[in-house]
């Protein structure tokens, strides 16, 4: 699905009409491939009118910016926001991006940790590819009557919420218990043996928790009804959800757990054959600005990077933030890295195992 901006000049659209065009400049363009929700109406008509650039947005996902740039070599594209841990791979695979020059960039609009967690995620061979934008969390969605025994991952498993507990049986619940249970998955990605085994103690925690659980919820809706009806107290799940369920009813919260929640990144990355890269920078300081960035919070449910934007969103919105997320909470944040070839088929197999235990 393509969302196209276009500015048509009308002094230009008469000298058209009179043959007087030829050898006329075209306006200068900056073609975005983005995420839906990330580049609001009203922010790229805010950026068109300060720079007198004509923005063009191509909506996609990860799978579909890998295909397109590589496709092309990295051509067709002057600015791409893949998730922080779908660059390094890709980078080394199909060359389709360049580093990213922090010195032209207003880094101090931007959440250190959330800054240096990117950096991190993104380097290659020394140089950065990636600069952070939205992110989002995984943690627990917890109502108010068992918000004392439910304040990390495994304290799903209590005696106090049996019955009344659901998650996914998927890898962000794998890497959720891990690290409430003073592991460190992230840390062991590149030790099969150590790997394997934290696995092995999150399996038979998972296992051994099963009667806790009132259904393993697959989509979003499922568990959102859940909650609403209070057939789950708590739950592991994404921030936006808990944020939704809130404005419903303030009884119900979105925490980040005491070991950290479990975050992800979308970033910019500069496309290898971007055609305007200055223009480029300049989206990326433009949509930072704080009072910038809470429109595109506003928009899409999810938070930015951007230091202090949290002041400029909706209030209802910024308030059930707020509850979820200090400074501490922030900074405490298990940032996904890449992933290696090979986890995630021993981690399915995993969670096969889980769910066929009796």
């Amino acid at each position: 699905m393509t969302m196209m901006r276009t500015t048509t000049l009308t002094a230009f659209t008469m000298a058209s009409a009179l043959g007087l065009a030829a050898g006329s400049a075209s306006a200068e363009e900056l073609k975005i491939i983005t995420w839906g929700g990330y580049a609001p109406d009203d922010v790229v008509a805010a950026f068109e009118e300060q720079t007198g650039i004509d923005v063009q947005i191509t909506l996609s996902n990860n799978e579909d910016m890998i295909s397109k740039l590589r496709a092309t070599g990295g051509a067709g594209f002057d600015l791409a926001q893949p998730s922080q841990d779908r660059i390094v791979g890709v980078q080394r695979q199909f060359n389709v991006y360049k580093p990213v020059d922090y010195s032209r960039l207003d880094s101090a609009n931007m959440q250190a940790s959330m800054v240096e967690a990117t950096q991190q995620a993104t380097e290659l061979d020394g140089e950065y590819y990636g600069v952070p934008m939205v992110w989002g969390t995984s943690g627990l969605i917890v109502h108010d009557s068992v918000k004392d025994s439910v304040k990390d991952y495994t304290d799903l498993c209590n005696a106090e919420v049996a019955g009344e507990v659901s998650y996914r049986l998927k890898r962000p619940t794998l890497m959720g218990f891990a690290f409430a249970m003073g592991l460190d998955p992230f840390a062991a990605y590149d030790d099969k043996e150590a790997y394997a085994d934290i696995l092995s103690q999150v399996e038979d925690k998972l296992i051994d928790c099963k009667s806790n659980v009132k259904t393993y919820w697959t989509g979003g809706d499922q568990l959102l009804s859940l909650l609403r009806t209070g057939e789950a107290k708590a739950a592991m799940a994404w921030d936006a959800g808990g944020w939704k369920l809130h404005a419903e009813d303030p009884e119900i919260n979105f925490i980040a757990p005491t070991s950290g929640a479990l975050g992800w990144i979308d970033t910019f990355a500069i496309p290898r054959r971007s055609e305007n890269e200055d223009a480029a920078y300049q989206w990326i300081n433009f949509v930072m600005q704080p009072e910038i960035a809470a429109k595109i919070t506003n928009a899409s449910g999810n938070f930015t990077a951007s230091q202090g934007a949290d002041e400029f969103v909706d209030a209802e919105l910024r308030d059930a933030y707020r509850i979820s997320f200090d400074e501490e909470a922030i900074n405490n944040i298990k940032w996904y890295p890449p992933v290696p070839p090979g986890l995630e088929t021993e981690e399915g197999q995993v969670l096969d195992r889980v769910q066929a235990a009796k």
